[in-house]
């Protein structure tokens, strides 16, 4: 099943970034995941603003593959830089519909 992890950074210190976004995208792709959006372009539609200043969404085959990104020794200086240097989440979430009424997704 289809799963996307999604990052919601506040960046608190610039200084990672660079080698995050030069070196973060071949992991990712290591453990069969693709970026769908890495952006600053956020725009609210609805409701309060949050602190956040870029949203990444990146799309895994299956769970287990993101969190074997998420926990690969490759990644966890990239990952401990982000943390320090920002105030972050990464949320996991699968592609099923919760209400199970739109088609095209799993019931979830």
């Amino acid at each position: 099943m289809t799963v996307y992890i999604i990052a919601d950074v506040e960046v608190t210190d610039e200084a990672w970034i660079p080698e995050y976004a030069e070196k973060v995208h071949d992991i990712v792709h290591r453990h069969g995941g693709k970026y769908l959006s890495r952006s600053a372009n956020i725009e609210v539609l609805e409701g309060e603003p949050l602190s956040n200043t870029l949203i990444a969404i990146i799309e895994f085959p299956n769970a287990e593959a993101a969190k074997a990104f998420a926990s690969d020794p490759d990644y966890a200086p990239y990952g401990s830089a982000r943390q320090a240097g920002s105030n972050s989440r990464f949320q996991l979430i699968d592609d099923t519909d919760v209400a199970g009424t739109i088609p095209y997704l799993g019931k979830g």
